[in-house]
């Protein structure tokens, strides 16, 4: 394709801070100096309680189920509209899934919905932030305090952006971000947990270091280490950090470039949209978003699966997004979807994304533009 859908970022440090872990450092396992320096940052910059990075998004999650100590048959909510980790986490600490519908202006979690599917086994609630754009949080806080649950922000696509000042993944009781190469900050393969909770840090460190209280031995509060409980080796490469921090001090830098592209593509496509011809992202006040992603919601599945065609012919490869998984074979064996499916399966038919990544060209993004222009015009 001319035009990719998405290209990895890259500055040109990464290689000089992978090649300083390697032959300055001698330290290129988990816990070394880039992955002090990317926890300090997320923990300065969002003013995270703590921050711990893992190898992926997935396993962010994972731990962050493993902290809600859940127990065979306890329910967790989330919406169907995401991705298969944000699902198969909770699965595997025990937890039976109940979807719910999303909204369909921001397609996430509608929280209009949760209530009603609460039951006496719910114990979490998962609000995945979709394209980095929040969920109605306040309104999720309090059904979670009225009712005694733990909320879990799945934020895999919303570092830098913020609900009401406060950054994603800080607001809920744990956060998970994914660093991914199709994400705004990459480390190839990785991710990172927020705890917001001092009381989980403990426990925590031991899940993420094989179940052993190992982080304590190094800051001295015990004389050995020895295995507590169950656990699993959740630290990433400090070689993966340090390309990641070669991204994390340009945060700035990368967030910029990517908003100038949404809002070049937003105002090229507006009169489509006012037109009624097609669907633009939703950013509710008080949300500032991140432009993880740029996507349009089509009038039919025909319809987009005719606009894919079209921009591929003219070498741009664009993508619809996530099956809905109450529909999936995992999702009938795990779970079950309280209330109306109004958007969920419709909005999932409709939906394609576009190019949309760090140092998109100008040119670039007018022939995507001018390609979809083209389409409605026909």
């Amino acid at each position: 394709m001319a035009i990719s859908f998405n290209v990895p970022p890259f500055l040109g440090t990464e290689i000089e801070y992978v090649r300083e872990a390697c032959e300055a450092n001698h330290k290129i396992s988990g816990d070394g100096p880039f992955t002090m320096r990317c926890h300090e940052w997320l923990q300065d910059r969002f003013c995270a309680q703590k921050a711990l990075l893992t190898t992926s998004g997935t396993t962010a999650l994972e731990m962050a189920a493993l902290l809600c100590e859940l127990e065979p048959g306890d329910e967790v909510i989330l919406p169907s509209f995401t991705f298969s980790s944000t699902a198969t986490a909770f699965v595997l600490a025990g937890a039976r899934l109940v979807f719910v519908d999303i909204r369909p202006d921001t397609m996430n979690i509608d929280e209009t919905k949760i209530e009603a599917a609460i039951t006496d086994r719910t114990r979490v609630i998962v609000a995945v932030h979709y394209a980095g754009v929040s969920c109605e949080m306040d309104a999720i806080m309090d059904i979670a305090r009225r009712y005694g649950l733990l909320v879990v922000e799945d934020a895999a696509q919303g570092v830098m952006s913020t609900y009401k000042g406060a950054a994603l993944g800080t607001i809920g009781t744990f956060g998970c971000y994914s660093f991914h190469e199709t994400k705004n900050y990459s480390m190839g393969e990785g991710g990172a947990l927020i705890i917001n909770e001092g009381r989980y840090n403990e426990r925590a460190e031991i899940i993420r270091e094989k179940g052993t209280n190992r982080q304590r031995f190094l800051r001295g509060q015990v004389d050995k280490y020895t295995w507590e409980q169950y656990g699993s080796s959740y630290l990433p490469s400090d070689m993966n950090a340090a390309y990641l921090w070669a991204q994390l001090e340009r945060a700035d830098q990368i967030n910029d470039n990517r908003l100038a592209s949404w809002n070049a593509y937003y105002e090229g496509l507006a009169p489509l949209a006012e037109a009624g011809l097609l669907q633009l992202p939703y950013v509710p006040e008080g949300c500032a978003h991140n432009a993880h992603m740029f996507y349009v919601v089509c009038g039919s599945l025909e319809e987009r699966t005719d606009l894919i065609s079209h921009l591929k012919r003219r070498g741009i490869l664009a993508v619809f997004h996530y099956v809905p998984l109450h529909s999936s074979p995992a999702g009938l064996r795990y779970g079950t979807f309280s209330g109306e499916d109004e958007h969920t399966t419709d909005i999932s038919n409709r939906l394609v994304r576009l190019p949309m990544y760090y140092g998109l060209r100008s040119e670039d993004l007018q022939s995507v533009v001018s390609a979809v222009r083209e389409f409605y015009r026909a």
